[in-house]
């Protein structure tokens, strides 16, 4: 359904349609005003780790061009801007001194948003962990978890009362998996020992936030962003659903189990309980306190089926083939049916809060065509069905009540460097011209049959 009207007919009047960036993505000014290196800094600098050695320094050079980035974004119609503020520009060495100038940025960024209209929504760590803090450990050391409790408040201290939501994290999975695991992320770790120390000094970080967030602003709702893994089993025998479920258990019960049940999964504990940290006696209330919201960002679904090789690792599984023919360009199955499956499964296994799509979208990495447009009509159309069903779980009575774009502008897509294109606007990475493409108008259509402001 590619009718705007019809589309927007289908949501509540007060749903809230919105825009998503990162700050390491877009912002570039790495070494200006006082910003120390994050992880990603010193990852992307180092020999093939990020393809063609790409790193943040420029990027889209948002911190430079951030009231013209502010008025695209009410350009484009959107009542919402999530963004995530940088660690290394708040404190610098991650602990100890405090930067002001740091702190002033994101004061003129949500008073710009303010000024337009525009609610905001933070989240406080998007993945650009002060590398200053890897001395101790990184996230595999607890005083990492502490340090974090530390810069919420501090944040939120500044912020707080101008703010209309605040998330603790994005996407733990990717730091703590793809990160400490996987070695695809920053560290770039590959030791299963490390990964489960950063899942639960991760997890124990978010609990410690929300304390501190409370305790600051106990008006700004609070919630976490997880990309919920929608795992399906590659066939019907019993030995790949048992592979599913482990998948479950380790893709999104490590963090869904703590912090919505105040309890890692048994399948999880039997298999690598003994390789874990101390879980220390309030570590999981702290961690499952309640939630005023959680967000779920969607892209593709997950296939496993059982991995039988002698001696395989939990979870033991291995990929199953794609179903769907459409593939993006950075090679994700588009599957919109997995998206409904998921958060029907997520409600029904956890006691779970209202809830936002916080990311959702696809890459396509057309250019600007002789006409000066971009005509991204797969794109288009990727947001039209997954904005379908999202309609259909609102219809269907789950407590949804906003969507974010993933993502305003083209960006440096982690690993994959400047080469995958996510945004509804198209950046010239030389010249730093915005162009917004086909989906963007598409999408800014939609969201202008919505009422702006204070919803």
């Amino acid at each position: 359904m590619t009718d705007t009207k019809m589309l927007a007919s289908r949501f509540p009047a007060d749903f809230t349609f919105g825009v998503a960036t990162a700050s390491f993505q877009i912002e570039g000014a790495t070494k200006e005003d006082g910003r120390k290196p994050s992880i990603w800094d010193a990852f992307s600098n180092m020999p093939g780790r990020v393809f063609g050695r790409h790193n943040g320094d420029v990027a889209c050079d948002h911190y430079h061009r951030l009231e013209e980035d502010l008025d695209l974004i009410k350009e484009m119609g959107v009542s919402a801007y999530r963004f995530s503020v940088a660690w290394p520009r708040i404190i610098p060495e991650g602990v100890g001194r405090v930067n002001e100038p740091g702190l002033d940025f994101y004061d003129r960024l949500v008073d710009g948003c303010k000024a337009r209209g525009i609610r905001t929504f933070a989240t406080l760590y998007h993945w650009d962990l002060p590398l200053a803090l890897m001395g101790d450990g990184g996230w595999t050391a607890r005083s990492t978890a502490y340090a974090f409790q530390r810069y919420a408040k501090v944040v939120m201290d500044r912020l707080g009362d101008r703010l209309d939501a605040v998330a603790t994290f994005n996407e733990p999975w990717c730091s703590v998996w793809l990160s400490h695991l996987y070695g695809v992320h920053a560290p770039g770790e590959r030791n299963m020992e490390a990964a489960l120390h950063a899942m639960h000094y991760t997890n124990l970080a978010h609990g410690l936030g929300v304390e501190a967030i409370r305790d600051v602003s106990p008006k700004v709702p609070v919630g976490l962003v997880l990309n919920a893994h929608s795992v399906i089993p590659g066939s019907d025998s019993e030995r790949d659903t048992a592979a599913a479920e482990r998948a479950f258990d380790f893709h999104n019960g490590a963090f869904f189990g703590p912090v919505f049940k105040g309890e890692y999964p048994a399948s999880l504990l039997n298999a690598l309980g003994d390789r874990m940290p101390k879980v220390e006696e309030g570590d999981l209330a702290t961690i499952s306190q309640k939630l005023d919201w959680w967000g779920l960002n969607y892209y593709t679904p997950m296939r496993v089926a059982d991995d039988a090789t002698e001696g395989a690792e939990f979870p033991a599984t291995r990929p199953a083939p794609f179903v769907g023919e459409t593939v993006t360009d950075i090679g994700w199955e588009v599957w919109p049916a997995a998206m409904t499956s998921l958060v029907e499964d997520l409600y029904r296994r956890y006691d779970l809060p209202e809830m936002y799509v916080t990311e959702n979208g696809a890459c396509y990495n057309m250019g600007i065509g002789a006409d000066g447009e971009v005509d991204d009509q797969p794109r288009l159309d990727y947001y039209a069905d997954h904005l379908s069903v999202c309609a259909d779980l609102v219809a269907s009575g789950y407590p949804l009540r906003g969507y974010f774009a993933w993502s305003l502008m083209d960006n440096f897509e982690w690993a994959e460097g400047y080469r995958m294109r996510f945004g509804l606007v198209h950046v010239d990475y030389e010249t730093q011209v915005r162009t917004v493409k086909k989906s963007g108008k598409w999408y800014r259509d939609l969201a202008l049959e919505f009422p702006r402001g204070n919803q």
